[in-house]
């Protein structure tokens, strides 16, 4: 009986990247949903790179953390509703924030292992149209009226309902094991790792002044696709300052002396979407397009955070690529030294100096503040959830392009429910 022989693994190639420009929630994109901000960004990606023709892309694998119902088959439905040929097959995934790195890994197992030659890999996500649940007790009536043998039996159980009943479940934004909001972990976490209000508003305010320079110098020129009046991320502001971040009060930690954290060194509620466009060097080259750079190692950690000690323990909610990191690292052989650039997802300010802090503890070598979110991130870009891992994967993969030389580039993502994914760029 004869057996199929494994497949050499391949190199996958970034090739490049579509985005709109995030917005705050409740401002341009108000009213726009998942599937028609991430089909603005599929649109603009296959107008950059010709993928109209059939058979384009292999794979379309995309997802989004704030859901509605009409959200089923999101990434199926928004191929349907794209330029992209409707032959090609799409699936949804999610993982909180590391939803669009995740993506992007799934896409690329598949080519390395030569099962598709090319893959469209990202979220969207949208605070201002977050779905609204019926309230439980007017769901259990609404089931039990269905559930009815008779119209009197049916006409009981619809005299239960209450006036309570018609106010509907808000979504919130807190962990369900612990009822704290991300917020309010990251302040434990950064009381844990001694991180300072001065330390995260610099790097608040670093974020955007290197986002503005970006822009400025044309770095998204052919990764950012104009979007309802945008061209820029509506978050960022470009004459950010300690001093002008200095001023703000704090909004997480507020039960426990000298808080911290800031609406100012945090990230707002955003909404955006954004994509990857990976392949197989052999599709590569028969098109004449050029890699940004290479995926070569990806891994993924979670910490648990509900039984371990959250007053004062260190590993706090956001904090498991302090363990991700360190085993892809290993595994691969190389050390913070080898990297000339590294990514690390903003969340919140004092997020990012604790992993830090927690890579040193853990035998890494001193992050270079220079080589450290060199565009800016998350906290002058905003974060609409599952578009994160993919706006980082295309920027580091254009700025590691940028440099015409050999490079390697780290990327860092945390994610609620104690996650974190990660994953090194390189370019040979």
């Amino acid at each position: 009986m004869s057996t199929l022989k494994p497949a050499a693994v391949r190199r996958v190639a970034v090739i490049g990247g579509s985005r709109i420009p995030f917005a705050r929630s409740d401002g341009p994109y108000a009213t726009a949903s998942n599937q028609e901000m991430l089909g603005a960004a599929l649109d603009g990606l296959v107008e950059r790179y010709g993928l109209h023709a059939p058979g384009a892309v292999g794979e379309f694998v995309a997802g989004a953390v704030l859901k509605h119902s009409r959200d089923f088959n999101l990434a199926r439905e928004t191929v349907l509703g794209s330029r992209l040929d409707a032959r090609t097959p799409a699936y949804d995934i999610q993982q909180a924030c590391g939803t669009g790195l995740q993506a992007v890994v799934a896409a690329a197992n598949k080519i390395a292992l030569g099962q598709t030659e090319s893959a469209v890999a990202g979220g969207a996500d949208t605070a201002s149209d977050a779905p609204l649940g019926v309230n439980d007790g007017l769901r259990k009536v609404l089931l039990e009226a269905r559930r009815a043998k008779s119209p009197g039996a049916r006409l009981r159980a619809l005299a239960k309902v209450r006036p309570g009943h018609l106010v509907p479940d808000i979504p919130r934004n807190a962990e369900p094991r612990t009822g704290l909001s991300m917020g309010e972990h990251a302040a434990v976490t950064a009381r844990a790792w001694g991180v300072t209000r001065e330390a995260q508003d610099e790097l608040a305010a670093t974020s955007h002044q290197r986002l503005a320079a970006a822009y400025e110098r044309g770095l998204f020129q052919d990764l950012v696709v104009p979007f309802r009046g945008l061209a820029r991320d509506q978050n960022l502001r470009p004459g950010s300052s300690t001093e002008k971040l200095a001023a703000l009060k704090p909004v997480f930690g507020l039960d426990r002396p000298e808080p911290t954290m800031t609406a100012g060194n945090s990230t707002p509620l955003t909404d955006g979407a954004a994509l990857v466009l990976l392949a197989s060097e052999e599709w590569a080259a028969e098109r004449g397009l050029e890699p940004l750079a290479y995926l070569s190692a990806y891994e993924t950690a979670a910490v648990d955070f509900v039984h371990g000690d959250v007053a004062d323990g260190e590993d706090g909610l956001l904090m498991a690529p302090a363990y991700a990191v360190p085993r892809m690292l290993e595994r691969a052989g190389l050390g913070m030294a080898d990297f000339d650039l590294i990514e690390v997802h903003e969340a919140f300010a004092s997020q990012v100096l604790a992993t830090l802090a927690a890579w040193e503890k853990r035998g890494l070598a001193p992050v270079d503040r220079s080589r450290l979110n060199v565009a800016g991130s998350s906290l002058a870009t905003g974060h609409p959830f599952a578009a994160t891992g993919a706006r980082i994967v295309a920027t580091l993969a254009k700025l590691l392009a940028e440099r015409d030389a050999p490079g390697r580039g780290l990327i860092s993502v945390c994610a609620a429910g104690g996650q974190g994914v990660t994953a090194v760029l390189e370019r040979p």
